[in-house]
């Protein structure tokens, strides 16, 4: 294959927006963050690799947007590392949101992903030499995935999901984004249709397998590693008790009034309120809302010495932990167009799962409503959505048989779909053994 590169327009429009960033960064302080951690990552990445880089050792190049990706990725890089403890790993991402979880990989370094231009792409290939560069989901930069082809370096999918209305597979990012899918050697798809999906972004369908969905090791593996004496588990015991993950105003409006009118039947029910995005503007507006709709007053996690009706947690990083203290579980995101959080962490601590109406775009909430593990709220008013939460939890708390035969079928549901980790670490070795049996090209 000729050496590729981007097009001039995927080049030129990256260019244009660059000095719009700092503008963006005024309005949302998440742009900002993620602009300011992007300034200095080449310089760190480039000072670890001069002073940490073996080049008698492999080293697989990871890279995923964010959390969600992270977790499908953080199963394949423990199976790796098992595997093979001397080769290095180093490990990017785009989001803010996944900086905790990047420095807890247990990764030889973690950075963000600087920006897609040619002179950064350039000088992190000749800093980092990578053994393979690996996409995780569908986050693949064409300059990066470029220059590593050219470079010798194979360059793979794992994790590969592409949803049935995805701006990438629309005019013009599909013309835009090609020249980088064209160069993957190897890719695993979810599903078959994934696979399929992947071939029409530009993945030559001869090198796509399907090998299923890698968060599920990763959710396994997080509740097997899971402690006994969890200090979390004092919120959840003695008590029914829901814990609502990554919720956003939307789920909170709907969660606050069901729980309001819950309360007044069942005092004894708990709900700990773990917001996506956990900062103080959004802590006070949801402690407002509780107060609107009558509900106990919130108590911090921060501030909390012992289990309460009301718990809101303003940190980030232990939602996974927490499920592991619930009865039952609701997940964010189903009440707005970002789309619904992962439900199988809950599914993974043997919980039934409930969430908005707008699941649809999500393979995994297919899977619990099929299994009978999960349920969801019907398209309504927040009210009448509130009225249906109340009265599911409720009829959650007094029939404990049917709230353990979901939480079984939930697990079920996690249980049939592992091993894709060892799948794709598998594959990964495949690409390692190839890239190290022949010479890299000089860098261009």
């Amino acid at each position: 294959m000729a050496s590729p590169h981007p097009s001039l327009l995927y080049r030129a429009g990256l260019f244009l927006s660059r000095p719009l960033l700092p503008m963006a960064s005024v309005f949302d302080e998440k742009v900002g963050r993620g602009h300011r951690g992007r300034a200095g990552a080449l310089g760190r990445l480039e000072t670890w690799g001069r002073e940490h880089r073996r080049p008698d050792r492999p080293l697989v190049w990871f890279h995923a947007p964010s959390v969600g990706e992270g977790l499908q990725a953080q199963s394949i890089i423990t199976r790796i590392r098992q595997r093979h403890p001397d080769w290095q790993l180093a490990y990017t991402h785009f989001s803010p949101s996944a900086e905790n979880f990047a420095r807890n990989l247990g990764v030889d370094v973690a950075d963000y992903l600087p920006y897609d231009t040619p002179a950064a792409t350039r000088r992190l290939m000749t800093a980092l030499r990578p053994s393979a560069l690996v996409f995780t989901k569908l986050d693949l930069w064409p300059e990066l995935a470029t220059a590593a082809h050219r470079h010798g370096v194979p360059v793979a999918i794992v994790a590969g999901t592409v949803r049935p209305h995805s701006s990438r597979l629309s005019w013009p990012a599909r013309s835009l984004l090609r020249s980088g899918y064209r160069v993957v050697s190897k890719a695993a798809a979810v599903s078959e249709n994934d696979a399929r999906r992947l071939a029409r972004l530009g993945v030559d369908r001869n090198v796509i397998q399907v090998l299923g969905d890698p968060r599920f090791d990763s959710v396994r593996d997080k509740v097997l590693a899971a402690s006994g004496d969890e200090p979390f588990r004092k919120f959840g015991l003695g008590a029914p008790t829901m814990v609502a993950g990554s919720t956003w105003p939307g789920d909170e409006a709907v969660l606050l009034e069901a729980f309001a009118r819950l309360h007044i039947h069942r005092p004894d029910a708990r709900l700990i309120v773990v917001p996506h995005e956990p900062t103080p503007v959004h802590l006070d507006s949801i402690t407002r809302t509780a107060a609107r709709f009558g509900c106990p007053e919130p108590v911090r996690l921060g501030a909390a010495t012992g289990p309460v009706p009301l718990l809101l947690v303003d940190t980030v990083g232990i939602l996974a932990r927490l499920y592991s203290v619930g009865s039952m579980a609701y997940v964010g995101g189903g009440f707005h167009g970002a789309g619904l959080h992962s439900v199988l962490e809950p599914a993974a601590c043997g919980i039934p799962v409930v969430f908005g109406p707008r699941w649809e775009e999500s393979r995994d909430a297919s899977l619990l409503l099929e299994a009978g593990g999960g349920e969801a709220l019907a398209e309504l008013g927040s009210y009448e959505a509130a009225e249906s939460l109340q009265a599911l939890w409720a009829d959650w708390i007094g029939n404990e048989v049917r709230r353990a035969a979901q939480g079984r079928k939930a697990l079920a549901v996690v249980t049939k779909g592992l091993g894709a980790a060892d799948g794709c670490a598998t594959l990964i070795e495949n690409l390692v053994e190839t890239a190290t049996a022949s010479p890299q090209l000089l860098p261009r």
